[in-house]
């Protein structure tokens, strides 16, 4: 890629996910409030792609454009909304039409980085979607969510809206229905569910009126159902027509636009319960998802999402291929339906010599009824120690293997076909979005008999690429059939005879990658979409993430090992010659905020790496410390990094390795993988920045309790025979933390909904501080039916009328039942906020050894 024009900052021509975008007006300023850019915006909408795009794909997209940006109170933005795609929209954006009854509509579809860059480049700054998606060939879907618009009329607050959200959730809880609120980047709150998709959009809206309904007789004072203006006045306007099948909401993790660059933010419900919660802007959102992941992950389906109008599963498998061309254009074989099933595997292979824009060869193979195929730029390497980058493309029609002509300019693809070789083949291994070896068998003129023999041995070894989707290497094998001589047949050999007597181990196979990095593509520095367009020699990778889990999840200690849990900044390591680039987990580039890490290459026993770990600063007691780290997480500056590293240093807590000098080593077990990182990394010595924590010579209760001595945050299992499974979330890694305990003094309680209405919901605790007491939350989670009685019996005797305390906030106080603050009980809990209230708090039991004075704080709030 390269930049067009003469002004690189304003105009660049990239490529995104294998389509080229040309990006103009880079520095134009769309939030004139805050001086936020186009280019801010691109770089938001890259880096936020991965979570936004499941809650938007397969959906119309209708969008807000300000082309102009979006003003000033004083002067605001003109919007266009828009709902037809452009007639200038590239002919790889997914679309489908909505047919009414005087008229239809043709949406695109959000399904990809290359269609949201591509919506940012025209200053579509919000993007907003139905609550049903598209099927199989364009089928509507009955609704996979329910959503509530929660919007302050005048005089009532966002405060008022969390109240709201939380009477919600009773009733949606009891419905089995799983709620989670989204600040809507503008005034109110979103609620949403996830349905079955049992229901259709009429039934569902018919719910979600009676729900609000429900609401505004329950809380006349707070809630009102109506649209009328005149009626919403200090109250919370519960908007359900959202359900209905012709409207739509905002996107999750879309931008608004509004003065200042605010998100449609998911959040927790424990953020609800703060008083001072309010929207959140664009910055505030990657920082969050990067330290505490998606808060709505689930409500878009799970694993069941992925793409279902391209899987149809495997109904259709020529759906992206027919999507990218016209048959009355091109030449090529373009069938108007699915391919049919077809009983076994075919063998055919073609390798087709492609003059597009750029030259490539693309090598196909027969597979499950199409051609499954490759665009391998330098054509296929002629000796064992030269990989070639190949780039999964889309499936193709068999009847492509026969293909030969010009496509014409201004089409996919636009340039001279020729078939280059062609034959039959056989396969010694097909792992999916892993690794292929096949042997194939061309012609005696054909393209590979000119390098020797007409029989090749080939792997194709998949390194990644955007979403870990499309790149691999494509490598010739060591051990080759015997030569065939010229003029005899193509036919396939016995079916042993092409099989080597030993095979390559995988990290064999890798090594040789080394000694024949592809070319990196250049781009002009400073780019805000630097990130997003990666060195094909180093694979772009995304950390493997953890599950929290318990002692059960453990089912034999000698099948895992144990790690310490750094509670620090996740960190991907990409060290080159050229110098150390680190990689946040959402994609951000942290490598100017700490200066003192790019000791890591000198520490390296290589040249090239990628590696995985932890940012932490500790304390004096050598301990980490992330309110010691917070200062130094947003530094864009050298030189205010630079004066943060002498003042507080960080450490670099490696402790995984992924890649190194061509090798891939994703596919090796934990314990493969941390020999070679031990060989790999040299600690630093004392006053140094890098090191490589043990593997913990431990069970694991002997490893929690030394993670509770050293005062750690807990640790992490990690089962010692499996692979790293880059970009998810795995059972194979298990986070086990350690909470903390705190004693509490009950100051009152609320009751409960449901079958919990004339009993105890929740209880009000405190602490205290000197000589009064401080309220740090409300404890529902733990109590029992047997807690209940027992609890809810003494509560009643202890009755007054005024609360024993004055800073309890007006969403927990506003039903409370107040006691006299004589009863002592403990729970446990994962942290203190900032304010001092407990996160995640989870009962134990009343502690009738105790009085109030002996209760005291066991762990200060974080600053």
């Amino acid at each position: 890629m390269a930049t067009t024009g003469t002004a690189p900052k304003q105009r660049e021509t990239v490529n995104v996910d294998g389509h080229r975008l040309r990006l103009t007006s880079l520095d134009k300023v769309l939030y004139p409030e805050t001086g936020t850019t186009k280019a801010d915006v691109l770089h938001y909408y890259a880096a936020i792609a991965p979570t936004l795009i499941p809650y938007a794909r397969n959906r119309p997209a209708t969008r807000k454009r300000w082309v102009n940006g979006v003003g000033t109170p004083k002067d605001p933005g003109q919007v266009f909304f828009q709902k037809n795609i452009d007639d200038s929209a590239p002919s790889w954006v997914k679309r489908y039409t909505i047919e009414h009854k005087d008229h239809n509509n043709v949406y695109p579809l959000v399904n990809d980085l290359a269609t949201l860059t591509w919506l940012a480049q025209l200053a579509a700054l919000e993007i907003h979607v139905p609550q049903w998606q598209f099927g199989p060939r364009g089928v509507r879907q009955n609704p996979d969510r329910l959503v509530l618009d929660l919007d302050p009329g005048e005089g009532a607050t966002l405060a008022d809206c969390a109240e709201v959200a939380r009477q919600a959730r009773s009733i949606l809880t009891d419905m089995g229905l799983d709620a989670r609120p989204v600040t809507s980047g503008s005034k109110g709150i979103h609620l949403y569910a996830a349905l079955d998709g049992g229901q259709t959009s009429d039934e569902v809206s018919a719910v979600a009126h009676e729900l609000a309904r429900a609401l505004e007789a329950d809380h006349p004072d707070l809630v009102v159902s109506d649209m009328k203006k005149s009626l919403r006045r200090g109250k919370v306007l519960v908007d359900w027509s959202q359900n209905n099948a012709n409207k739509t909401t905002i996107c999750p993790y879309s931008l608004r636009g509004r003065f200042h660059p605010m998100v449609a933010a998911p959040r927790t419900w424990e953020e609800l319960e703060d008083p001072d919660l309010a929207q959140l802007d664009y910055e505030q959102v990657l920082d969050r998802v990067e330290d505490i992941g998606d808060p709505l992950a689930g409500m878009h389906g799970g694993e069941a999402d992925a793409e279902v109008i391209e899987s149809a599963a495997e109904t259709d498998k020529l759906h992206k291929y027919r999507s990218m061309r016209d048959a009355a254009k091109t030449p090529e074989p373009v069938p108007d339906e699915a391919p049919k099933a077809v009983e076994g595997d075919g063998n055919s292979f073609v390798i087709q010599e492609h003059h597009a824009r750029r030259l490539h060869w693309d090598f196909r193979l027969e597979r499950d009824g199409v051609l499954v195929s490759w665009a391998v730029p330098k054509g296929p390497p002629t000796t064992p120690d030269k990989n070639n980058l190949a780039v999964q493309t889309e499936d193709h029609p068999l009847d492509y293997g026969g293909f030969e002509g010009s496509i014409p300019k201004g089409e996919y693809g636009a340039g001279e076909v020729t078939i280059w070789d062609h034959g039959a083949y056989e396969t010694e291994k097909w792992r999916p979005d892993k690794e292929v070896i096949v042997t194939v068998h061309g012609q005696p003129d054909g393209g590979l008999a000119r390098d020797g023999s007409a029989v090749r041995r080939f792997a194709f070894i998949h390194t990644g690429g955007q979403d870990g989707k499309n790149n691999w290497l494509l490598h010739l094998m060591k051990e080759q059939p015997a030569r065939q001589e010229a003029g005899e047949s193509a036919k396939p050999a016995a079916k042993n005879a092409a099989k080597p007597k030993e095979k390559e181990s995988p990290v064999q196979v890798a090594q040789t990658a080394a000694k024949s990095r592809p070319e990196p593509l250049p781009l002009p520095d400073g780019s805000a979409l630097k990130k997003d367009i990666r060195d094909s020699g180093m694979p772009s990778l995304k950390p493997m993430l953890a599950t929290l889990g318990s002692r059960a999840d453990i089912n034999d200690d000698a099948e895992w090992a144990f790690e310490m849990k750094w509670d620090g900044v996740r960190a991907i390591a990409e060290v080159t010659p050229e110098g150390t680039r680190l990689i946040s987990r959402n994609g951000n580039d942290m490598t100017v905020a700490y200066p003192e890490l790019q000791e890591l290459g000198g520490a390296l026993n290589g040249e090239r790496a990628v590696l995985d770990g932890e940012i932490v600063a500790l304390n004096k007691a050598g301990r980490p410390d992330f309110g010691l780290l917070q200062p130094r997480m947003h530094l864009t500056r050298a030189r205010d990094a630079e004066a943060a590293a002498a003042k507080t240093p960080v450490q670099f807590m490696v402790f995984d390795l992924l890649w190194l000098d061509g090798n891939s080593l994703l596919d090796l077990g934990y314990e493969q993988r941390r020999e070679i990182l031990e060989q790999a990394v040299e600690p630093s010595d004392a006053g140094g920045h890098i090191q490589v924590p043990p593997a913990l010579d431990l069970d694991m209760d002997a490893a929690v309790e030394a993670s509770k001595e050293l005062g750690l945050e807990g640790v992490v299992a990690k089962r010692r025979s499996a692979d790293y499974s880059a970009g998810t979330r795995s059972r194979s890694w298990i986070k086990l933390k350690n909470q903390f305990t705190q004693e509490v003094v009950i100051v009152g309680w609320r009751p409960g909904q449901g079958n919990r209405a004339n009993k105890v919901g929740s209880l009000l605790v405190a602490i205290p501080d000197g000589t009064e007491l401080q309220y740090i939350g409300r404890v529902g989670s733990g109590l029992s039916e047997k807690d209940l009685a027992l609890v809810g019996s003494r509560l009643k005797k202890l009755a007054r009328k005024t609360p024993p305390l004055d800073d309890v906030p007006r969403a927990d106080a506003s039903d409370a039942r107040w006691v006299r603050p004589v009863l002592v009980g403990e729970v446990t809990y994962a942290e203190r906020t900032g304010t001092g209230k407990l996160r995640h708090p989870v009962w134990r039991g009343l502690r009738p050894d105790k009085r109030p004075s002996d209760v005291v704080p066991e762990i200060p709030a974080q600053p």
